[in-house]
């Protein structure tokens, strides 16, 4: 594959919407329509990130990636899979593991920005906690460390 350009940079207007159809058995409530730009990705498919936005309507979403959102516009109720709740609004930032589902409602319309990343192998999650353990690393989940 080719190396991505080392800097991809624009307007969020200037990224091509395309139909994202929500899976409709994941579907609860209204006619809730999406759509998904690509921004970028990076050369080993590991990680990308797409503009996406979406009306109004209820449905289960599954995160197949980790996925780290930026509220552009609008706002969303989200529902957990272990049931915790929140409005995320323009200007809110949200992290939602990979593997795992929640719900979303939006009443009129909400568009975010999305960094996703593939999740590591098992082996390969475990090796990078083992070396974490052996540095001594607290680990940054939920914090700013680096």
């Amino acid at each position: 594959p080719s190396e991505p350009a080392p800097l991809v940079a624009g307007a969020r207007g200037d990224v091509p919407m395309e139909p994202a159809p929500i899976e409709p058995s994941w579907i609860i409530a209204g006619d809730p329509v999406a759509r998904v730009g690509l921004h970028s990705r990076s050369s080993d498919d590991a990680a990308s990130t797409a503009l996406w936005d979406c009306t109004e309507g209820e449905f289960r979403w599954f995160f197949d990636w980790d996925e780290t959102v930026v509220i552009l516009e609008g706002e969303v109720h989200v529902t957990a899979q272990d049931g915790s709740q929140r409005t995320l609004r323009q200007g809110d930032i949200a992290y939602f593991a990979g593997k795992t589902w929640a719900t979303w409602r939006i009443e009129t319309y909400v568009r975010k920005i999305a960094f996703c990343r593939k999740r590591f192998p098992a082996p390969v999650t475990l090796a990078y906690q083992l070396r974490n353990m052996l540095r001594g690393d607290k680990g940054s989940q939920g914090g700013f460390a680096a």
